[in-house]
């Protein structure tokens, strides 16, 4: 894939740079240069290769599923207002 200055300038525009005429054309070498990259990361073959977070296998830490209230609704509503029943006690705003 090649880019030309028009695209240089459509993304800078996006990206809210200003850009002189020498920048865009400077700026198409570096964005050639990185696709061009890219593409070669295209001709890799990691098939059975595991997607993984970190070059060291790791076990995620991972905490039990379970829906509680936390055991701290008190302290939760303890500065409030008013509660009641462990709930925030709000006035009614729509009629």
């Amino acid at each position: 894939m090649s880019v030309d200055t028009a695209t240089v300038r459509r993304v800078a525009r996006l990206a809210r740079i200003a850009v002189t005429d020498d920048e865009a054309e400077a700026m198409r070498g570096e964005l050639n240069a990185i696709l061009g990259f890219v593409e070669q990361l295209d001709e890799v073959d990691v098939t059975g290769v595991e997607p993984m977070t970190s070059v060291t296998p790791m076990e995620m830490k991972k905490r039990a599923d379970a829906v509680t209230d936390g055991a701290r609704a008190e302290d939760i509503v303890a500065n409030a207002p008013v509660t009641e029943d462990n709930f925030f006690v709000v006035p009614k705003v729509v009629e």
